[in-house]
């Protein structure tokens, strides 16, 4: 389960390509394709590394014009279908 405490990063098994601000990921297991769109794309780009959802959260708080219960809501739940499409990689954080 996805918390704002989680760590998640891209996976290895995937590829992906910025489209004229939009981003199209391909899961190389599957071959199945991924689309995001503006703020998906910022969000792929800050997981390129390690991090945790909470700096994801914060980032998106100070870029956009959004309330943080929405925010989280929809962050974690974009972060839970790139975990079921085996596009990202979800660590606990270190204790």
């Amino acid at each position: 389960m996805l918390t704002l405490s989680s760590i998640v990063v891209a996976s290895s098994d995937q590829v992906s390509r910025d489209l004229e601000g939009e981003v199209v990921i391909l899961n190389l297991q599957t071959g199945t394709y991924f689309g995001l769109n503006g703020v998906g794309s910022r969000i792929w780009d800050l997981i390129q590394q390690p991090c945790a959802v909470s700096h994801v959260h914060d980032t998106l708080l100070k870029e956009y014009n959004v309330e943080p219960d929405a925010c989280a809501r929809d962050l974690l739940a974009l972060l839970e279908q790139l975990t079921a499409r085996g596009l990202i990689e979800v660590r606990e954080p270190a204790s």
